[in-house]
């Protein structure tokens, strides 16, 4: 099977049912590969049925898997559910994330654990999971955001703890390496999603649609192409964090 074809492949993606993750379910069901979509909780149940009622009606092969992976048995319990229906893991791809915009002197104890369980355990304990299951020559890919590169206030906890997956993503590309796996992150810019905004007031809505070089928000068409490229084609990119948000932040 060639290392660029999609087609017969098996996809993890946790958060996978809606936003950017149900984008990807599904556009890469479409390209022929077999997508456990993992989803948290209860509240996003009917929207990652509809998801996979999508990826099912046109022909698509997914199931669902709904866990709280800040419990990290859960996310062995995720790959190892999807090995024993698909008898193998070819892409592990993770867009699990918590935002929050709250200035530094009132943020909590609770909201700081809450913030880097979501945005730094789940990825560190993702990454090694996906590390001990994945097939040789698979592929790791997580997202973070455009913020690890921007000077500003209020998201201290968000930036702050998804800063560490570049960590992670550089000491797993070396040392999954030997089995040709690459690991990338890729970091989007303020994605026109409910994610974003129900942080953001009507005046920080205008600023972030204003400070990318080629106008608006980023979109999750944007980015998920970028994704499907990383771990396909461009397998070759490893170790590497990736800033896609139309000019928002760069260093």
């Amino acid at each position: 099977m060639a290392r660029n074809d999609l087609n017969g492949k098996v996809v993890l993606i946790a958060g996978g049912a809606k936003n950017l993750g149900g984008l990807l379910s599904r556009d890469i069901a479409k390209k022929g590969a077999k997508v456990a979509i993992h989803y948290n909780s209860s509240s996003t149940k009917a929207e990652a049925e509809k998801t996979l009622a999508e990826i099912q009606s046109a022909g698509g092969e997914a199931f669902l898997y709904q866990a709280d992976l800040t419990n990290i048995e859960n996310i062995k319990k995720l790959f190892d559910e999807t090995k024993n229906r698909y008898g193998g893991i070819d892409i592990a791809i993770n867009t699990v994330g918590r935002v929050l915009k709250k200035p530094f002197a009132e943020t909590t104890e609770q909201e700081y654990d809450g913030m880097f369980d979501i945005n730094a355990k789940v990825a560190y304990f993702f990454i090694q999971e996906a590390g001990k299951q994945l097939n040789e020559n698979g592929k790791i890919c997580t997202i973070v955001t455009s913020l690890l590169a921007a000077f500003t206030g209020y998201y201290s906890t968000y930036a702050g703890a998804k800063a560490p997956v570049e960590d992670f993503t550089r000491a797993a590309s070396k040392e999954f390496g030997k089995r040709g796996i690459s690991v990338t992150a890729v970091a989007p810019g303020p994605m026109d999603t409910p994610f974003f905004y129900g942080q953001e007031s009507e005046d920080a809505v205008a600023y972030h649609k204003s400070a990318s070089d080629l106008g608006g928000l980023t979109k999750i068409e944007d980015i998920a192409p970028l994704i499907e490229f990383l771990v396909t084609d461009g397998w070759w990119i490893t170790g590497q964090t990736i800033f896609a948000n139309g000019g928002y932040t760069t260093r």
